[in-house]
């Protein structure tokens, strides 16, 4: 295999033409022909292989593929690099949700953020009947269009080392129902065994990507097959979309170090980065779901917001008070069996619960708090 540059996959008529924003210039087969894939297709992505045989070059090359097709405004990234190295030419890219997030801690509560999001999202879609964000986005004015979100995880083993029940219920949540809100997962790992890529992770992951690996075993844990183990390193990797059966050999694109730099800085020129979410803000916020909803010192704000509105949902806690879903769901949870709201209404727009009690009662209850 000769070196895959970057230039020339951008500059092929399969990526220049493909009509997708997530097109990913992924490499050339045996043939030398172009290989694009379409993440709103796979839909999401595992990618496994040893030290140093390209998996993280392979995920330069997805972040680049995108930054060459979407502005800020058309999709967004969580980046998460536990091993604070591989990734942190990214810092301050204005397509980013939040910071480059190094600690675990912080990986949590970003996966937990973009559960909310996916919840808020499927609610948005429902007040206009969409299915997909595509529908959505064709649907709505262009200041109330929804951007594709792709979280990046640049080493799986890191995070369920120190959490692996948390972790993989949230990416496969994810996996399960993000796809038509527009959020997609890419994750990498180098260390292919079954108690970082779990048969539910598997399960719900359907495309992969295996570079070389050391042994068959390690192989049949990305592919469910042998084979990875014969590759040669350097970018040598075997591609398994979610609609094939035998994977396709490429090369993969190389992207260097300096393009990265170069297509970065000139994004920070002409667009800048105003993050949604801090890394503090996520810490406080599953500080928060670990204490009981009527001691969280938002709760007799979100009491009283609910009152005054005459009815409560989760999409409006989480507006008016700047707070995850997780958090916003315990505290109507917590109203509801104090009988201050009732079942929600699932026959209306956003599931609104109606107030079930006199201003009086309000104060009554507000002084108990």
């Amino acid at each position: 295999f000769s070196l895959v540059r970057l230039r020339g996959m951008l500059e092929s008529d399969s990526f220049r033409k493909h009509p997708s924003k997530l097109a990913l210039a992924l490499g050339r087969d045996i043939a030398g022909e172009p290989v694009v894939a379409d993440l709103t297709q796979m839909p999401h992505l595992l990618i496994g292989g040893a030290t140093n045989s390209g998996k993280t070059v392979c995920l330069n090359a997805i972040i680049m593929s995108i930054l060459f097709r979407a502005t800020p405004e058309e999709a967004k990234f969580i980046i998460v690099d536990p091993k604070r190295v591989e990734l942190v030419h990214y810092t301050d890219l204005p397509h980013l949700v939040m910071p480059v997030v190094t600690d675990v801690q912080v990986a949590a509560g970003a996966l937990r953020w973009a559960i909310g999001e996916m919840e808020r999202r499927y609610e948005r879609l429902s007040e206009v009947r969409a299915r997909t964000i595509a529908s959505y986005n064709q649907k709505v004015g262009p200041k109330e269009r929804l951007p594709y979100i792709v979280i990046i995880i640049d080493e799986l083993a890191d995070l369920m080392k120190q959490a692996p029940g948390e972790f993989e219920m949230s990416i496969c949540r994810l996996a399960q129902l993000a796809r038509a809100v527009g959020i997609h997962l890419v994750i990498a790992t180098q260390r292919p065994s079954v108690d970082v890529i779990t048969g539910t992770i598997k399960a719900n992951i359907p495309s992969r990507i295996a570079f070389s690996v050391s042994s068959h075993v390690d192989s049949r844990v990305i592919l469910d097959m042998t084979g990875a183990e014969r590759l040669v390193g350097k970018g040598d990797m075997l591609f398994l979309p979610v609609d094939s059966l035998k994977p396709r050999r490429v090369q993969g694109t190389f992207v260097s170090e300096e393009e990265v730099e170069r297509v970065v800085s000139w994004w920070r020129e002409h667009s800048e980065a105003r993050f949604e979410v801090q890394p503090a803000d996520l810490v406080e916020e599953a500080t928060a779901e670990r204490t009981r909803p009527v001691e969280d010192p938002l709760f007799k704000e979100a009491v009283k917001l609910v009152a005054t509105s005459g009815h409560g949902s989760v999409s409006m806690l989480q507006r008016k008070l700047n707070i995850g879903y997780n958090r916003a769901a315990r505290m109507m949870e917590a109203m509801e069996e104090l009988g201050i709201v009732g079942p929600p209404d699932s026959a209306k727009a956003g599931h609104p619960r109606p107030v079930l009690i006199s201003p009086e009662k309000l104060e009554e209850i507000l002084g108990q708090l």
